[in-house]
């Protein structure tokens, strides 16, 4: 079986080793060899082969794709990304973005993204549409299920061709697919309640809530009803692509 590939941009070695370890035991993939990991924020990143691999999966980020005062590293980073995200798109390759990638994505092939529907930490209902609930990788899930946000920006316009497959009250486009397997969610299907809380103590000084609601936010994602249902999105992923 090939590798599965993870892209990760967190400029923070606990959040990258975090979101590493989330995606690795959700997938199910059980061992590391199955899941390879590139920083590309450490660095500018190399060829990628895509033919090396199941899939990609893409990681969420401190970085917003609608800030108008991007870092000289942001700059490259999206750079870097876009060119690969282009052969992804058009060769249609096995593609998961986790919260920046909706992002990414959305901005790079003729969407829209803008802090409208931005959201606080902590858990929402989400909802599938008709299309969501035929679609293979939310086999299993039901057509209302919990899982946990936390953006500064959303998608207000999908791109051209884009297949809505989940929505939500305060952020409508959660999840959305592009020809047949590139996939983006703005939700995270990777955290639990153990997961969200370590993120938190990471990034408590980052703008998304403040440090003084941590503890009452940790408490309410552990009394929420994100049961490990999202979950299934990163199993059935890996399990549809495995090659």
């Amino acid at each position: 079986m090939k590798p599965f590939l993870l892209l990760a941009t967190r400029d923070d070695d606990q959040a990258a080793a975090a979101e590493y370890r989330s995606v690795l035991r959700h997938t199910g993939l059980g061992s590391e060899r199955l899941l390879r990991q590139i920083r590309v924020e450490s660095e500018p990143m190399p060829a990628v082969n895509l033919a090396d691999y199941s899939g990609v999966l893409l990681g969420g980020s401190s970085f917003d794709i609608s800030n108008p005062a991007k870092s000289e590293l942001q700059l490259r980073v999206e750079a870097d990304l876009r060119t690969l995200v282009d052969e992804i798109v058009d060769r249609d390759v096995p593609f998961l973005g986790l919260c920046f990638g909706i992002g990414l994505v959305t901005h790079h092939i003729g969407g829209h993204v803008d802090n409208t529907y931005a959201e606080a930490v902590g858990a929402i209902e989400i909802s599938l549409t008709a299309e969501g609930r035929s679609d293979p990788l939310l086999d299993g899930i039901s057509d209302s299920f919990h899982a946990f946000v936390g953006h500064k920006e959303g998608c207000t316009r999908t791109p051209p061709h884009a297949v809505l497959l989940a929505t939500g009250d305060a952020c409508p486009v959660q999840m959305y697919r592009v020809g047949a397997n590139v996939y983006v969610t703005q939700f995270h299907p990777e955290l639990d309640a153990d997961d969200l809380a370590e993120r938190m103590r990471i990034y408590q000084h980052a703008g998304y809530f403040r440090p003084e609601e941590m503890d009452d936010l940790v408490r309410m994602a552990r009394a929420s009803q994100v049961n490990g249902e999202q979950h299934l999105l990163l199993s059935n992923f890996a399990r549809r692509y495995a090659a």
